[in-house]
C-alpha cells in the first residue's frame, strides 16, 4: 500500500516560492492501476517524484509498505527504488548505441543481481513485450513503438512492485499507443504490480481502477478505489 499524508512540496525561495503540491493525501491499494490526471503544470510529475523518492517534499509522509520513505537516507531510498520500483517515460530514454539485451540489463546491474541470474530475466522481459527476436539489435534501429516496448522490458526485468509510467504513449501514434497500454495493463493484472500512470489522456485514465485528478498542486477529485 502507498499512503500519502499531507504532502507539501515547494520550489523557490521567499517571494518566489511556488507550491507544486499542497497538502496532498490519499491511499493506493497494492496491485491497483492508478491514473494521476491533470493539465501541464498541475503537479502530476512532482507527485510522481514525491511518491518515488526522486524528490523530497518539505512536509508530510510517503508511506510504502509501512515505512515512510521521507525518513530514509538517500542511499536507502536509492536501494529501495532500484529493488521495488521502475519507471517508463514518454521519451523512452533507451541507450541507442547499446543492444536491446544491454539496455534491459541495466536495472539488474544497478540492483546488483548476480551475473548468472541476469540472462534468463532479460530474455523473459524482452519476450514479454514482443522483442524476443531483437536481443542483439541496437536500440537506435527500432521504431518508436519498439523503443517504448524496450523501455517497458527494462522497467519490468527486475519484477518491480510499483511501476510508474509518465505519459507512456505521448510520443506514439494511436494504434501503437493502444498496444503499449495493453502491455502495461496486462502486466498489472498478471503480476499484481501497482501501476501508476501520469497522464492527461482521459481515455487511459478511464481504464484505471482509480483516477486522481490534480490541479494547481491540490487533489481536485479521486474516483474509484479506497482513498482518504
Amino acid at each position: 500500500m502507498i499512503e500519502l499524508k499531507n504532502v507539501t512540496k515547494t520550489y523557490g525561495k521567499k517571494k518566489n516560492t511556488f507550491t507544486a503540491l499542497d497538502d496532498v493525501s490519499f491511499t493506493i491499494p497494492d496491485g491497483a492501476s492508478i491514473a494521476v490526471v491533470g493539465k501541464s503544470g498541475s503537479g502530476k510529475s512532482t507527485l510522481m517524484h514525491a511518491m518515488s523518492g526522486l524528490d523530497k517534499p518539505e512536509r508530510g509522509e510517503v508511506v510504502i509498505d509501512g515505512g515512510n520513505i521521507l525518513t530514509f537516507t538517500q542511499k536507502d531510498v536509492d536501494i529501495f527504488r532500484s529493488n521495488e520500483m521502475a519507471f517508463i517515460f514518454q521519451s523512452f530514454f533507451v541507450q541507442g548505441n547499446e543492444t536491446c539485451y544491454n539496455n534491459v540489463s541495466l536495472p539488474l546491474e544497478i540492483a546488483r543481481v548476480p551475473l548468472g541470474q541476469r540472462k534468463a530475466k532479460i530474455i523473459t522481459a524482452l519476450e514479454a513485450v514482443g522483442l524476443g527476436d531483437k536481443v542483439k539489435s541496437r536500440a537506435r534501429d527500432l521504431s518508436g513503438g519498439q523503443k517504448q516496448r524496450l523501455a517497458i522490458a527494462r522497467a519490468i526485468v527486475n519484477e518491480p512492485k510499483i511501476l510508474f509510467a509518465d505519459e507512456p504513449t505521448g510520443n506514439l501514434d494511436s494504434a501503437t499507443g493502444a498496444q503499449i497500454e495493453e502491455l502495461l495493463f496486462g502486466y498489472n493484472r498478471e503480476h499484481g504490480t501497482t501501476l501508476i500512470i501520469v497522464t492527461h489522456d482521459a481515455e487511459i485514465a478511464k481504464k484505471c481502477d482509480m483516477q486522481i485528478h490534480i490541479k494547481d498542486g491540490k487533489i481536485e477529485s479521486i474516483e474509484g478505489g479506497n482513498h482518504t
